[in-house]
């Protein structure tokens, strides 16, 4: 495989593997967008009608406008995880990954074609997420600028740590256990659904503990200039996940580990 380097970028090769991961999409519409759709509405219906019909306002915004961002940054962390996790996982398991190996394309071309890809996917769900949550709530966007630079670096970042997750699975009850077990439970104990002043003070310092807190509090901010914590830790947190990916993806090339058996 030849070195990277930016007089050199492989568009072709890159564009192969992106549109190849986005044709999975098409064959797949109703797992893909659907479904996720869906599970989005009944969470407006259960937590935004039945519970929010108890809890009158959330920091001056009715509850049901609160957990909008919370519900699309749930969206955004566990797809762009599982499309990313797949997206690799397959062709280890196929064994076609060795064709891509031995291809005329470099390891940060290989990493834009099915990283950009999951990201892409994530971002069309996301978009239609808070277009069809206009039809049940008055959205406010104060921020369309960090709206957007959350909404992308989230789906980046955590389409990195799916590709990780996907290299590093062998088998498919693997590629199942970060996604469920550490990710989806991070995000609904990240402020989802509540604001961290809602907790008591002791649960309050134990979620601050939580790295998605940090970015379900920026998202929110950028809708309704409310968050739990600074927005500037907010970015960093964001940054630092993102680099902290990038080093982990550059190792595993650098090293072969799990790929080159």
């Amino acid at each position: 495989m030849k070195k990277f380097n930016m007089q050199s970028l492989n568009i072709r090769g890159v564009k192969a593997i992106y549109l190849f991961e986005m044709a999975r999409l098409r064959r797949t519409l109703f797992q893909s967008i659907a479904s996720p759709v869906i599970s989005t509405l009944l969470y407006f219906v259960v937590f935004g009608s039945a519970i929010g019909s108890r809890i009158e306002q959330v920091d001056g915004i009715t509850y049901a406008q609160f957990i909008v961002p919370g519900l699309l940054m749930l969206s955004l962390l566990t797809h762009s995880t599982s499309n990313a996790s797949f997206g690799i996982y397959f062709p280890k398991f196929t064994g076609t990954i060795y064709e891509v190996l031995s291809a005329p394309i470099s390891y940060l071309e290989i990493v834009m074609g099915y990283v950009g890809a999951a990201a892409s996917k994530s971002i069309i769900l996301g978009v239609i997420i808070l277009v069809t949550s206009a039809f049940f709530v008055d959205l406010q966007i104060a921020h369309p600028f960090w709206m957007v630079f959350f909404l992308l670096m989230t789906s980046i970042t955590f389409a990195l740590l799916g590709f990780i997750i996907g290299i590093w699975a062998d088998n498919f009850e693997k590629l199942q256990v970060i996604p469920l077990l550490v990710i989806t439970p991070l995000t609904f104990l990240g402020g989802t659904f509540y604001s961290l002043d809602m907790l008591p003070p002791f649960w309050q310092t134990v979620s601050l503990f939580n790295p998605v807190v940090y970015l379900i509090s920026g998202f929110r901010w950028s809708f309704y200039e409310m968050a739990d914590v600074n927005i500037s830790v907010s970015v960093f947190m964001i940054f630092f996940f993102l680099f902290s990916c990038l080093g982990v993806v550059w190792w595993i090339f650098r090293t072969g580990y799990n790929i080159k058996q």
